[in-house]
């Protein structure tokens, strides 16, 4: 099935990298904090799509092997994927925040899941993760 994008829980260490959104009207969730990814471009795949992102949102070139979990989710703008990599918090050195949000920084993911401006869709995700790795 045609996918429309792709998000990526990132941890580094044993935090999550969140962005802080752009303050626009015009876009979903302003002034939340997101995860990277985003919308596909060309006919790439959903992996392709999240580690694009991730690599143009924070300067972090991942690999498709470093991505340890996947699943997909209907969304009403279509199908969706959402990934988790872990990483080691050394790479937090090497992280160049592009264009896109205000900032970024590391959080713990439990309080992601319960931060009031976290993006809802993404707690119910990363929920979903944590508590399959946990089991």
């Amino acid at each position: 099935m045609v996918f429309s994008g792709a998000k990526l829980a990132l941890f580094l260490g044993r935090d999550l990298l969140v962005i802080l959104r752009d303050d626009n009207v015009d876009i979903p969730y302003p002034g939340h904090w997101d995860l990277p990814g985003g919308g596909r471009e060309g006919d790439e795949t959903p992996a392709q799509c999240a580690l694009r992102e991730t690599y143009e949102e924070v300067g972090l070139q991942l690999r498709q092997q470093d991505l340890v979990w996947a699943r997909e989710y209907s969304r009403p703008r279509g199908q969706v994927w959402f990934f988790a990599a872990h990483q080691p918090l050394a790479l937090v050195d090497q992280i160049r925040f592009g264009s896109e949000g205000q900032s970024w920084k590391l959080m713990p993911p439990r309080e992601y899941c319960t931060h009031p401006l976290a993006v809802p869709h993404f707690t119910i995700q990363l929920k979903d993760y944590l508590e399959e790795i946990e089991t």
